[in-house]
């Protein structure tokens, strides 16, 4: 049947129409499309933005990679003979954790003063980059001539024979001193690889990495400096517990630890190596290079170079409130630390009386050491970003606070926690060394990741005199000062109250004490600290 004329028209607008809607609806749907891939690009730039935003421009990457590796190295030889130091001295035959407060004392810290009287001398007469291969290259020789030569020959070169005799004459409190004697060349490996730590980390890298470095290259990075480092304190940990596992599948009659010692003081001096080939590397194609180093930016007012003798320098030093707050803080910490460590290592030495056990505990407290330090390191950018040089150096000192007390008040009700110790299927001793292994791994990850770059940023507004002699007197002698001072509370209140366990709450209260003046001296520097920076960018 035809459709009537009216009925076909009425169709043929309809087509139309609703052509046009879909068309419509298409270009919607295409214009959303469009708008939605813009937005997904335009965050993909975001994105690529904000990465690009945290790596470092081409310059600063070329003497910040170095500088990482110098700095990995450096923790890498620290981190092996710090644990071959204690397990050398504690388990040496009349030794024990107690010796070590009078060996920081009568031993360590005279030799870090006659340093520091050296160390002024080269300064006056050398550059900075002779004075660094002139400190460095001893420490070396000498760990490597006592693996080779000198543990190999203990037998002769230790008096034992005259220590026995004086031993059944003297009175039983000279036991410690008689044992420091007996053991003359194991004081000497321990007194070195403490001066490692202060001389080659604190004074000679440090001073380098702050003559390269800005104000504002610092705040980014130093930071971040120690991560690569501290991936050496987890590779040096297990490192040192492949070396124990060695030792445990020699064969009777062979020298275990002679075999041991071989091993580690191998890596010590090839790292070194390694240390020193980077360091002239940086002498030859960046310290010269403008693009890296920024000559013409002064950290601080520039004085005339003056040559001052030791006791000059002191005075120059004392009348320095700027140059005594950081002091302090080194001092309190290295007090702080001594005070909880030597408690801790002699309940270490009853639950790991084996030296093989002892180190292999060692290997892994360096290594889980290395992996809370990488996290606090990512932590402590946001930190010193975020809330400043103040908050950043007031955390060590609370950390530390906080979990030393905790672990002398489970030393102290011993009996009250003995439940819980049975709950979680261990001993109060083993509790106590696990409480202890902990507050040691807290306070060093903090110290890394902010106590040392808080340290480091305070010296960059100085001038050369004062950053140079300041920062020798502070970290070659405050160091050794801050443990001697803490040995010598201990060796103190062991002589009244008898041994380490009684003198417990003693030390308690003192930690608190350390801390508080810790803190006040922490919030005085602060103040001064942006003073001195406004100054500069005045100047």
């Amino acid at each position: 049947m035809p459709m009537s004329t009216s009925s076909a028209v009425s169709k043929k607008s309809v087509v139309p129409a609703v052509f046009g809607r879909q068309k419509d609806s298409f270009g919607r749907l295409n214009m959303s499309t469009v708008a939605a891939e813009e937005e997904e690009e335009t965050e993909k730039k975001s994105i690529w933005k904000k990465i690009k935003s945290i790596i470092p421009p081409a310059n600063e990457r070329k003497k910040l990679l170095p500088l990482g590796l110098i700095f990995f190295c450096n923790l890498f030889i620290y981190t092996i003979l710090r644990d071959t130091k204690d397990v050398l001295m504690v388990t040496a035959p009349g030794s024990g954790a107690e010796v070590i407060p009078f060996l920081k004392t009568y031993v360590n810290l005279p030799a870090a003063i006659g340093f520091t009287v050296l160390y002024s001398k080269l300064c006056n007469k050398m550059e900075q980059k002779d004075v660094f291969y002139t400190c460095t290259f001893p420490f070396l020789a000498f760990f490597s001539a006592f693996a080779m030569f000198i543990y190999p020959n203990v037998n002769v070169l230790h008096p034992n024979a005259l220590i026995d005799h004086l031993a059944g004459i003297l009175p039983l409190g000279f036991s410690a001193p008689l044992s420091i004697i007996r053991n003359w060349s194991y004081a000497l490996f321990y007194v070195m690889a403490e001066m490692w730590g202060s001389v080659v980390v604190s004074l000679l890298f440090w001073s380098f990495a702050n003559e390269i470095t800005s104000v504002d290259e610092a705040k980014k990075y130093y930071p971040l400096f120690g991560m690569g480092a501290n991936v050496a304190l987890i590779f040096s940990g297990q490192y040192v517990k492949w070396v124990s596992n060695i030792r445990k599948a020699l064969p009777p009659g062979v020298d275990a630890w002679g075999v041991s010692l071989k091993y580690l003081m191998g890596a010590v001096v090839a790292c070194g190596c390694s240390m020193l080939g980077l360091f002239s590397y940086m002498q030859r194609n960046i310290v010269n290079d403008p693009a890296s180093v920024d000559k013409t930016k002064k950290k601080g007012p520039k004085k005339a170079k003056v040559k001052m003798g030791m006791r000059e320098s002191a005075k120059f030093l004392m009348d320095s409130e700027y140059i005594r707050n950081l002091a302090t803080l080194v001092i309190s910490y290295g007090m702080c630390i001594n005070i909880v460590e030597v408690t801790w290592k002699s309940k270490l030495k009853m639950a790991f009386p084996n030296p093989n056990d002892y180190s292999t505990f060692m290997g892994n407290f360096s290594s889980a050491t290395g992996t809370v330090t990488l996290i606090m390191m990512l932590l402590g950018r946001s930190i010193f970003q975020k809330f400043g040089w103040r908050v950043a150096a007031l955390i060590t000192p609370t950390m530390i606070g906080v979990t030393g007390l905790a672990f002398f008040g489970l030393n102290m009700f011993s009996g009250f926690f003995e439940p819980v110790a049975g709950a979680l299927g261990t001993t109060p001793l083993m509790l106590a060394v696990l409480v202890g292994a902990a507050q040691n791994i807290l306070s060093k990850s903090s110290k890394y990741s902010l106590f040392d770059p808080c340290k480091e940023m305070a010296y960059i507004p100085l001038d050369q005199e004062s950053k140079t002699k300041g920062k020798a007197a502070v970290d070659v002698i405050g160091n050794p000062l801050g443990k001697s001072g803490g040995s010598f509370i201990q060796q103190i209140l062991i002589f009244l109250v008898g041994n380490l366990a009684m003198a417990t709450p003693y030390l308690a209260g003192i930690l608190g004490v350390l801390v508080y003046f810790w803190v006040k001296a922490a919030n005085s520097l602060a103040t001064k600290f942006d003073e001195a920076m406004i100054a500069v960018e005045e100047a």
